[in-house]
């Protein structure tokens, strides 16, 4: 089959634009319900449907296929409270996993990391590698969705150097009782330098089951993700920059990758230098309830209700996870030239970690109130069975016991959200790491908001990249004390107001990190941290809206962390509902972060590193924008770091900001997307 070039795809995406928004515009289909903000079916605290004229024309019971309108709302996984879909328009940081506060290593897909302060605060086992997070599909984030009607979701984004993204969401209840649903994400950014191409590949597949009597229920989530980065370990000289023969960034000479192989194919996703990280999950919960049967009746549908007094479940989840650093044509005198790292010439460079684990969880779950089902205390235990391959030989089993408990009463006056969750290992190879959660929500009143509190404390075993066995390279591998975090938060929010206030402290013990290429360490002191973020809506016009975010952070002491003490984000846009079908948001956005001595990155080890060299000096990031809406059809059209104009060279984009010292971010980038919703 042969490929698009790059002329035809672009002539491909015109037409297929202007033929989406004549068809969006002539589109007749409307929505209504939960997706549109304006509920068709009204539900209880617990999610049932209440009995009322709008419940007999949209219950799942009685629907009539041909109409157009849906009624749609998820909830994810481990939580009963229902959502709807997120409509906005002018965010696009949620239509993208990057969130404003990450910044990468100069191209989408590639390692990320966060200016705000966000230890790990997960007891038990964990690999240690989490560069490529934010990219990837996850349990706790899975939504399981109820709709009246198969729903759709196509996205497609290109970008410069052929950047695309593409997003596929189906779901759709085969009955009133049982929903499946499908999600697939795919990235791929050549990106501006040599050995810099990055993809990300991720699926999930879910569904779930409630017999007709309401008594057993299960949930199937699959997800599989797969982050290939290509690693070129930065810059060899920074200043080649200002002196490119073509103009092309492209020139300029890597540290690692070899310059034969070293290609800006969009089509080509192999790695020859650089990391390539698969995990697949597998898992299913399911649980039987004790309690007592009910009945709603109405003028023409009876709804079958059960109020679950006690409920046994359990779960069991698979997963495997493969981690490899790999450099085909490495260079041995690169290698220790710029990082201080001797390898045999010739050979290449493997480092492979790839772990398997299987746990069964089992619980018991009492509703102390039958009118209350979002009110239930948990309690359970835990085994884990891990195996760990090390390299292409060694290999060690290692296991966990480990209990649980959990308390949530989400009041039926809708005033109190309390959550209380606790985790102890008991025995094996975490034996002694905890977790506590407490979290406690109060409605103050239509005018005046929500206030939440909350404490949190973990002692966690090191991630095992800090341990003898991992087969990647990490100078003063040891068995670590245990990392103790206590984080004290507040959470004060005003719909009304459209303002937000947050604040988190830490205290942290024990806390081990990297401060070069190889070398892991521990910071026995206690440090803290404080942060403080506020959000803000300003109304300027009718049309015009003015979005404020920031955040401050401090540290106390010699504290072996490192972040920006400012960082704020600001949209100015001009938004509005025009012609009746086109809603608008149009304006520039700016985000801005303090100089700071930012964190380097081992590709190696996959782990972001502190160090005392270098301090940043950016620009703040200038973006442009160009949303809007026609029905179920929304376009972005962007351009984005307009902040690298530089006019001392003409009217050339090079005046790049760095995320570390060897590492450029990108210059003039522009995108365009589509996201476009089918109701069937």
């Amino acid at each position: 089959m042969k490929l698009l070039s790059g002329k035809e795809l672009l002539i491909f995406t015109s037409l297929l634009l202007v033929w989406t928004i004549n068809a969006a515009a002539q589109s007749s289909g409307t929505y209504s319900g939960s997706y549109s903000g304006q509920s068709a079916v009204k539900y209880d605290s617990q999610g049932r449907p209440i009995g009322n004229s709008a419940s007999r024309k949209d219950s799942l019971q009685h629907r009539d296929r041909f109409a157009d309108s849906i009624t749609l709302y998820y909830r994810y996984f481990d939580s009963s409270r229902n959502r709807t879909l997120d409509s906005n328009l002018n965010d696009f940081g949620k239509r993208l996993p990057q969130p404003y506060w990450f910044n990468n290593m100069g191209n989408y897909g590639t390692a990320a990391r966060s200016y705000v302060f966000n230890p790990l605060m997960k007891a038990g086992w964990d690999a240690g590698f989490h560069q490529y997070d934010i990219y990837n599909y996850k349990v706790e984030d899975t939504r399981f969705f109820t709709t009246t009607r198969p729903f759709t979701e196509l996205a497609y984004l290109l970008g410069n150097k052929a950047e695309q993204i593409i997003n596929i969401l189906h779901t759709q209840n085969k009955k009133s009782n049982f929903n499946f649903s499908f999600e697939y994400h795919f990235g791929n950014s050549p990106g501006l330098f040599k050995t810099q191409n990055a993809s990300n590949s991720n699926m999930r597949v879910t569904a779930h089951y409630q017999s007709n009597n309401k008594r057993y229920e299960g949930f199937l989530i699959y997800i599989s993700n797969k982050n290939s980065s290509s690693e070129n370990g930065g810059l060899v000289n920074v200043k080649q920059l200002d002196s490119l023969a073509l103009n092309d960034p492209f020139e300029v000479d890597t540290r690692l990758g070899s310059n034969l192989i070293s290609t800006r194919n969009p089509f080509n996703t192999s790695v020859y230098t650089g990391n390539t990280y698969k995990d697949n999950t597998l898992l299913y919960r399911h649980q039987y309830d004790f309690g007592q049967k009910d009945s709603l009746v109405t003028d023409s549908v009876t709804y079958k209700l059960f109020y679950a007094r006690f409920r046994i479940q359990h779960t069991i989840s698979l997963k495997s996870s493969n981690y490899t650093f790999s450099d085909i044509y490495p260079d041995s005198v690169s290698y220790q030239t710029y990082f201080n790292k001797t390898i045999p010439t010739g050979d290449t460079v493997k480092y492979k970690d790839a772990w398997s684990n299987v746990t069964n969880e089992f619980s018991i779950v009492s509703f102390p109130e039958k009118n209350n089902q979002s009110q239930f205390l948990k309690a359970g235990i835990a085994l884990q069975n891990l195996k760990g391959t090390f390299g292409d030989t060694a290999s060690a089993n290692f296991y966990n016991v480990y209990a649980l408990g959990e308390y949530r009463n989400r009041t039926r006056n809708q005033k109190w959200d309390i959550e209380a969750t606790g985790q102890l290992y008991l025995n094996g190879f975490n034996a002694g790491d905890y977790a506590a959660f407490i979290s406690l929500k109060r409605s103050l009143g239509k005018t005046l908001g929500y206030l939440q509190l909350g404490f949190q404390n973990t002692n966690r075993t090191p991630s095992f990249i800090f341990d003898p066995l991992t087969n990647f390279p990490v100078n003063n591998k040891q068995t670590y004390n245990k990392e103790n975090i206590v984080r004290l938060f507040a959470d004060y929010e005003n719909p009304r107001k459209s303002f937000r206030l947050s604040g988190e402290y830490y205290l942290v013990s024990n806390y081990t990190y990297f401060d070069s290429f190889f070398v892991a360490k521990q910071e026995a002191t206690l440090f803290n941290m404080l942060h403080i973020s506020a959000e803000k809506k300003i109304k300027l016009s009718k049309y015009w809206n003015w979005y404020v975010e920031v955040h401050l952070q401090q540290t106390t002491g010699d504290a072996p962390v490192h972040v920006p003490a400012f960082l704020t984000r600001n949209r100015i846009a001009f938004e509005g509902t025009f012609y009746k079908n086109l809603i608008l948001s149009t304006g520039m956005e700016l985000r801005y972060y303090s100089d700071y001595k930012a964190d380097n990155y081992s590709p190696f080890t996959g782990q972001f590193f502190y160090q005392n060299s270098y301090t940043t000096s950016n620009r703040p990031d200038i973006n442009l924008f160009f949303h809007f809406q026609i029905k179920s059809f929304k376009s972005f059209v962007r351009l984005e770091n307009v902040n690298t104009l530089d006019l001392s060279k003409g009217f050339s984009f090079t005046k790049y900001n760095y995320v570390s010292q060897q590492y450029p971010m990108q210059g003039l980038w522009f995108r365009f997307g589509v996201w476009w919703n089918f109701v069937n």
